[in-house]
């Protein structure tokens, strides 16, 4: 007898349906073919145990089981389930005629209970789009895989609930969950506020800025200045995710296996590695590809703090995806490519003291020791970074003042409504949703300047022997804080503003 379950295996964010073939035939063996790895390979003895210990038994005959297509990978012990519904239908302990109308999916513990699964929601969703009527999953992925309307999803915790539902004695309903009050939950209240900065108005600004139009940005002072604490409050001005945005952001986290327990994300992600990262941690990959921390920020901001304490070869694996905003991981056998469209909030002491360009701390660095400490960041990274400013330590007055600062929400507001202004400025190109996205092509027609600014910003390129790279970056930071000012036009004020947040492009800045 043949029987036909159905599965799925997930390639980067993407699902590919799997066809899991049972035939039972006279003898005995158990011959499992298509590319398995070793934890599917093991699954016999954990589907051995769970069906004896729920009162079934392994058949006694040949068993062959195929998962179609058959030179496709598959890995991971998440088949466990399709493999025994298959098996129960196969060798006619179980009726289940509707079996190939749904997706299985489940690692079986001895005992018949599930484990959970990683990659959840694309299956899901690969789910809806080939037809399937529902999907069976364990319980603690229910709510990822709910996201998705119009496909019968159904939290199983194991085994015996998924045979009852099956044979028509079973109550299991599926899980519904209201994707658009979900997401709209808890966006008013975010754990880290501006209010609770004392002082560094400026960097304020600066980080307003940032945000208005997605520019990466590096933070520049000694220990104990606030860059930290300020890099941590970025992600609270940020404007609220959109419903795609936030599919695209789970889909991702789903498949790292890092959405235990929690539906549609709603808050942009702030992720912040250590400095002794891989450079296969940072961007991705490994022998079976999995997302890296540049695509776990996708949609969100990626902090590096201490920047010249990164490995120089780690940071410069991040150039191309700061470039085009994705990462393709190639394999010999097949390619996968994550989105990874994020902030980038860098920070660094200036020397290896950190404490040049203190007044009140001396400078125990030598100026070779500080070029040095400095080269380790790369020219063409530098030039991906769009505003570069200096934070210096906060006077006693400022921080014993009781006056409260301005809230993260009020400053989001004026966030928003640049960011609404970019969106109408660039509907008819569908690869840019904000200013720092611009090419060189978008530059020149949006960012147009008239006489006085082309002046005033020829007149600071020579002073402060800005670099060529330093340009397009100045009227990019200008057209934000045009938007910011609602004005549809770029006035010397502003490129006067924008000139001021490239510190490293000033030749002889540490000179």
């Amino acid at each position: 007898m043949l029987v036909k379950v159905y599965g799925s295996a997930v390639f980067g964010v993407e699902a590919t349906t799997i066809t899991v073939e049972v035939h039972m035939d006279k003898g005995i063996g158990y011959h499992l073919v298509g590319l398995p790895d070793n934890a599917i390979k093991e699954s016999s003895y954990r589907i051995a145990a769970a069906l004896k210990n729920n009162g079934l038994s392994l058949p006694g005959k040949k068993i062959t089981i195929n998962m179609a297509p058959a030179d496709l990978r598959k890995e991971g012990s998440a088949y466990d389930l399709p493999l025994t519904i298959g098996i129960l239908v196969g060798s006619d302990q179980i009726k289940a005629p509707d079996v190939e109308q749904y997706v299985i999916m489940g690692e079986l513990s001895l005992d018949g209970s599930l484990q959970s699964i990683n990659g959840a929601l694309p299956i899901a969703i690969k789910a809806k789009e080939e037809g399937f009527k529902g999907f069976f999953l364990p319980k603690q992925n229910v709510k990822e895989a709910a996201i998705v309307a119009g496909l019968d999803v159904y939290g199983v915790e194991n085994l015996q609930e998924v045979i009852d539902f099956f044979e028509g004695r079973g109550t299991l309903e599926p899980t519904i969950i209201d994707t658009r009050t979900e997401f709209y939950k808890t966006l008013d209240f975010p754990e880290f506020d501006f209010s609770d900065v004392r002082g560094q108005e400026s960097i304020k600004r600066c980080m307003e800025i940032a945000a208005s139009g997605g520019h990466n940005i590096i933070l520049i002072g000694p220990p104990g200045a606030g860059k930290t604490m300020l890099a941590k409050r970025l992600p609270s001005i940020l404007p609220p995710m959109t419903l795609r945005e936030a599919l695209e952001t789970t889909k991702i986290h789903s498949v790292a296996g890092k959405l235990k327990e929690v539906g549609l994300m709603n808050q942009r992600p702030f992720r912040s590695p250590h400095h002794t990262i891989s450079n296969v941690a940072l961007v991705g990959g490994g022998s079976y590809p999995q997302p890296g921390e540049i695509s776990m920020a996708h949609n969100g901001v990626l902090f590096l703090d201490e920047l010249p304490e990164f490995k120089r070869d780690v940071l410069e694996v991040m150039r191309q995806p700061l470039e085009d905003r994705e990462v393709t991981i190639s394999r010999a056998k097949f390619t996968v490519t994550y989105p990874s469209s994020f902030m980038l909030v860098a920070s660094m002491n200036p020397s290896p003291s950190g404490f040049f360009n203190d007044p009140s701390m001396p400078n125990t660095s030598s100026p070779h020791e500080m070029q040095r400490y400095m080269s380790k960041i790369s020219g063409p990274l530098l030039d991906r970074i769009d505003i570069h400013i200096e934070v210096t330590p906060v006077p006693f007055e400022k921080l014993s003042d009781d006056r409260k600062a301005e809230s993260s929400v009020e400053i989001r507001k004026r966030v928003t409504a640049a960011r609404e202004l970019q969106s109408i400025r660039f509907e008819e190109l569908p690869n840019i949703h904000y200013n720092a996205q611009m090419n060189t092509k978008q530059i020149r027609e949006f960012c147009a300047l008239d006489e006085q600014s082309k002046q005033l910003l020829k007149t600071a390129m020579e002073r402060l022997n800005l670099s060529a790279r330093a340009y397009d970056r100045i009227l990019k930071v200008a057209r934000t804080i045009a938007d910011l000012d609602a004005s549809p036009q770029i006035i010397p004020s502003h490129i006067s503003e924008a000139i001021q947040y490239r510190s490293l492009d000033r030749d002889g800045w540490l000179g």
